[in-house]
């Protein structure tokens, strides 16, 4: 967030962002078939500044309490949602997981082009530059 609150203009980053936590909110929505989840936004709202770190939370918490619940096998079940075209569709959980991780990864890294294009240096995002550990 340190980086964001740098920017000359926020507005894009702020989009993106606001929009993976909504997609988090509606993709959670559609599987518990929760009556509200078809006329969610996948844009709407657009967060402020100081509010995307609380929302992201919020929205990410019931995933991983949902995942939690779940065993492995659970995990490879079919859910079934209402689609953007209303019509009925099935997934497996860990693929509309995936989704929601991958489709971040996509918006992260439009994110990152943004802030490099304001000639600011993003934040490392690198994985496997968390996780490993030098040897020698």
């Amino acid at each position: 967030q340190k980086v964001l609150n740098e920017l000359p203009d926020q507005t894009a980053c702020i989009k993106f962002f606001s929009h993976l936590i909504n997609c988090q909110y509606k993709w959670m929505a559609r599987i518990l078939h929760d009556p509200k989840a078809p006329s969610m936004s996948w844009w709407e709202p657009v967060y402020k500044t100081e509010e995307l770190e609380n929302e992201w939370n919020k929205s990410l918490q019931p995933w991983i309490s949902y995942l939690e619940s779940k065993t492995e096998e659970e995990v490879t079940d079919y859910e079934t949602f209402t689609g953007m075209d209303g019509g009925q569709w099935t997934a497996r959980l860990k693929d509309i997981a995936l989704q929601l991780n991958y489709h971040s990864i996509h918006h992260r890294a439009q994110m990152q082009t943004l802030i490099r294009a304001q000639g600011l240096e993003p934040d490392f995002v690198d994985y496997i530059g968390t996780v490993a550990k030098k040897l020698s």
